[in-house]
């Protein structure tokens, strides 16, 4: 197959950090806070202005709180599990690593006795009915390292006695969520809106501020898990305040991811951009004969984290490792040519490729990389 010509103007398909909005420019940032502290009046506004610009986008309800917290989306939801487990049994549902990451964490650091575990293999969710709401339940919005998401919330009981703690990271900002089914809300800056990592966003709903203000765990809580005092929230972090020091200049980029989401007409228009770019891979996939969805069923299939199974016989009768090698060798001859950067699927997942399709790409770009991905591929399976 001859080699392509038209490439990509924007290689950039991580799954995390994301691609920067199109247009994007460093030049664009405001650098009036940077050498102050995070806690005069100025750099807390813009924190503050974060916080309020997400609210509106994500349409978060009024009487959710939204707090800055360290460590990324990672901080975020290892801060909510320490804080709020152990009051109840768990139903943790895992279908993907990061999932798997929890489970870790419930049985073998806060050695919690009374959970139930859902799994699913990569491309599939666990039964969704069998979820006890009266439990609290862990889970993943989107699986960012399978490409399965939740088709919805309305397995969630709207009269739940436990609290539902979803990790949304890869779902914000690219999917329709269901706030009302959702107690706690973890998210980061690098995924969806290409922001800078390190800072994390937690959103907590009234039952998940009452579960803060009644109950303390029995283990120790370092001070950057630390949430409430003598029996209260501790609201400053929802105001703008943080726990650690935030990079003021990470602040300024995510502000201006935010402003370029209300530029393009906000949530609605980053779904339909992030809808259109899945749109653009499946119609490829369908005429493809060497490469399927690693989720099959269109239901469950994420629209950001976009993971593709290889499926040529001779790829599938290789070794794990050899396949491993096969994927390294397709994706290092892409980013040679600055075609596509980082698109190997996760170290934990099933040999293959994953490409970033949320609202920061653009489908022209999905589209030029198409040819390639084919030629690539040729050059590889018949060298």
């Amino acid at each position: 197959m001859e080699q392509p010509s038209a490439k990509p103007q924007n290689p950039c398909f991580s799954s995390g950090p994301t691609s920067k909005y199109p247009g994007w420019s460093a030049a664009d940032l405001s650098t009036s806070s940077l050498g102050r502290s995070h806690r005069a009046k100025g750099a807390k506004g813009r924190l503050k202005k974060v916080i309020d610009g997400s609210r509106r986008i994500l349409g978060v309800p009024d009487d959710y709180l939204i707090g800055i917290v360290p460590a990324s989306d990672t901080g975020a939801f290892e801060m909510a599990m320490w804080t709020m487990l152990g009051e109840r049994g768990i139903d943790v549902l895992a279908w993907e690593s990061f999932g798997s990451g929890w489970v870790t964490d419930i049985n073998k650091q806060l050695k919690i006795k009374d959970v139930r575990l859902m799994e699913a293999d990569y491309g599939e969710l666990p039964d969704l009915s069998q979820v006890d709401c009266s439990r609290d339940v862990i889970f993943t919005w989107n699986g960012t390292t399978s490409g399965v998401r939740v088709p919805n919330a309305d397995w969630i009981a709207d009269d739940r006695d436990g609290l539902t703690f979803c990790d949304a990271t890869s779902a914000l900002f690219a999917m329709d969520i269901d706030w009302k089914k959702l107690d706690v809300v973890t998210w980061s800056w690098q995924k969806a809106l290409g922001g800078e990592a390190a800072h994390g966003m937690l959103a907590l709903s009234p039952r998940a501020i009452e579960r803060l203000e009644r109950y303390t765990p029995p283990w120790p809580l370092p001070k950057i898990f630390r949430l409430a005092k003598s029996g209260k929230v501790s609201l400053d972090l929802f105001e703008g305040s943080t726990i650690n020091t935030p990079s003021l200049l990470a602040v300024e980029d995510h502000l201006a991811g935010l402003s370029w989401a209300d530029s393009i007409g906000g949530l609605p228009a980053l779904i339909q951009r992030s809808q259109e770019n899945l749109a653009c891979l499946a119609k490829w996939v369908k005429d493809t004969d060497w490469v399927s969805f690693l989720a099959k069923d269109p239901a469950i299939r994420s629209s950001t984290s976009i993971c593709l199974a290889i499926v040529d016989p001779w790829f599938t009768s290789q070794s794990a490792d050899d396949q491993q090698g096969i994927i390294k060798q397709i994706t290092g001859l892409l980013e040679e040519l600055d075609v596509a950067y980082d698109i190997g699927g996760y170290r934990d997942a099933p040999a293959g490729l994953r490409i970033w399709g949320g609202g920061t790409v653009n489908e022209v770009d999905i589209e030029s990389l198409l040819p390639w991905l084919d030629w690539a591929w040729g050059e590889i399976r018949n060298p």
